[in-house]
């Protein structure tokens, strides 16, 4: 190009001759191997790819800041959440939960709300959703459920008879599902949505002094849907319209933001509640435990390479900072672990030394050395060792409170009752309006009509324990005898598991 002073290369900085044209013996051919642009070129190109994420496959993301607006220095000596005005970097990425790479972005699915804080004291990682609940409380589930939202190991087609199967055996979903099948169940844009830490989580204080806490991330924007019909349409048309959107608005400068609010609450206040504080398929009553108002994030700053910072973005559960720690929450318990390990297998064992999962406000200092893609590591005559007297860094001690443990070890398992039910009956019976329902029940029913008859009793029995009209609606929309369901309602869960099981 006229005026340019660079020049393309190998990745080793040879000059590259011709881009286009391989050697060959004569004009006719072969290619000759000695000619090793070429090679390394098909052969960087075999290797473009890496392993898609198992879930949240699909994503897009940008840059920004959380600005603090109330300290919460009482509650919790995290770095983040002190001395109001402080402004913290970070990076979110949105993504579908279930879909693979090439799923439109209006498939009825969860959206992942993932935040990388770049604190002074380190990264800290808040992995959330577009949902204050999630369809499982034990991690044992998790590979179990996500199967049944990918596709059939033998014919490799989407299956709604696999969907009800699991959903209709693990009542503890009814609260997500709810609210999957709802106007949230596909969110416009990724603007327009609200996020949620989800979990419990555990703030500490320089006394060590614990809090439990939830997070609620509240779109600015207003809070937007598709339809069914609409996301059908979108779908076809632009199956990236809500990545083309959030890009689109962050290039015209109309920067996204999110308000930050918590709830929380003192152990002996969760110890109270009528509900498992720590069961992620519940939510905390504002009545038990109001929203405060923390700060607020904005988004400013596109990715400078989608593959850099999106695809290789990696957010983990366990990447917690001063002040902030886990929950008994057995679902987060679980993916304390699960994150990391993914990490380690989709990018390797130094993933943490790409730029957008690197922290800023610190900088790392670890004995962990070498593996594949290592860079930045410390050269010269230092330990990689501890406990040394040779200058390496020691551990930084900081307040972390003591907490009990107690109880014999088993599986504990949790018995299906009217909690399960309770909340799900709140939301469709005090929360969504006429015109909500109706649309709940169609999408509802668009679904379940495509499972047979058997799996559609046993779900229709959950939806029964929600609303025994939205059942015989239900019913009637996908050709189940309502008298039927009525009768399997009476049963126990194992006797109905039973009776629907053949």
């Amino acid at each position: 190009m006229p005026g340019t002073k660079k020049h393309l290369t190998t990745v080793f900085g040879a000059p590259v001759i011709d881009d286009n044209i391989s050697q060959t013996a004569g004009r006719g051919g072969p290619i000759l191997l000695q000619d090793v642009a070429l090679l390394e070129k098909l052969a960087h190109f075999g290797r473009e790819r890496i392993p898609e994420r198992v879930v949240h496959a699909k994503g897009a993301g940008a840059f920004g800041s959380f600005t603090l607006e109330e300290d919460m220095s009482k509650y919790t000596c995290a770095d983040l959440f002190n001395k109001a005005g402080k402004q913290t970097e970070l990076f979110l990425r949105f993504s579908t939960v279930g879909g693979e790479r090439g799923f439109a972005d209006a498939d009825r699915d969860p959206r992942g709300f993932a935040m990388k804080f770049y604190t002074a004291e380190g990264n800290y990682d808040l992995v959330g959703n577009n949902t204050p609940v999630f369809f499982i409380r034990d991690p044992m589930k998790f590979p179990d459920f996500i199967h049944t939202q990918k596709r059939r190991p033998d014919n490799n087609l989407h299956d709604a008879n696999i969907k009800w199967d699991f959903w209709s055996l693990t009542p503890e979903s009814l609260h997500q599902v709810a609210i999957l099948f709802s106007d949230r169940g596909v969110p416009a844009n990724f603007r327009t949505m609200h996020g949620f830490g989800s979990h419990t989580y555990m703030w500490y204080n320089k006394k060590s002094e614990v809090f439990w806490v939830k997070y609620h991330v509240r779109t600015n924007q207003g809070i937007k849907n598709l339809t069914r019909q609409e996301a059908t349409k979108i779908s076809g048309e632009d199956p990236d319209h809500a990545t083309r959107d959030l890009w689109e608005a962050i290039e015209a400068k109309e920067y996204p933001s999110w308000t930050v609010e918590v709830q929380i609450l003192t152990p002996e206040q969760a110890e109270k509640l009528p509900y498992d504080p720590f069961d992620v398929t519940k939510v905390w009553l504002h009545s038990d435990a109001p929203l405060h108002r923390v700060g607020t994030i904005r988004l400013d700053r596109n990715p400078g390479n989608y593959f850099e910072d999106v695809e290789q973005s990696a957010f983990n559960p366990s990447s917690f900072v001063p002040g902030i720690g886990p929950s008994p929450d057995k679902l987060l318990q679980g993916r304390l672990f699960a994150y990391h390990d993914t990490h380690l297998h989709r990018l390797g064992a130094n993933y943490h030394q790409i730029p957008v999962n690197q922290p800023r406000g610190t900088k790392a200092h670890t004995y962990q050395r070498d593996s594949y893609l290592v860079s930045g590591s410390p050269t010269g005559p230092v330990p990689n060792y501890w406990p040394n007297s040779l200058g390496g860094p020691p551990p930084k001690h900081h307040p972390y409170p003591e907490l009990p443990v107690t109880g014999t070890a088993a599986r504990h398992p949790v018995e299906v009752g009217p909690a399960d039910y309770e909340q799900p009956a709140a939301l469709y019976g005090r929360v969504m309006t006429q015109p909500e329902k109706d649309r709940f029940l169609d999408n509802v029913a668009d679904s379940l009509s495509g499972a047979i008859d058997r799996i559609r009793l046993r779900s229709l029995v959950l939806f029964w324990k929600m609303d025994p009209q939205a059942a015989k609606i239900l019913a009637k929309a996908v050709k189940s005898d309502a008298g039927k369901v009525e009768k399997l309602a009476a049963l126990s869960y194992d006797e109905l598991v039973k009776a629907t099981a053949e």
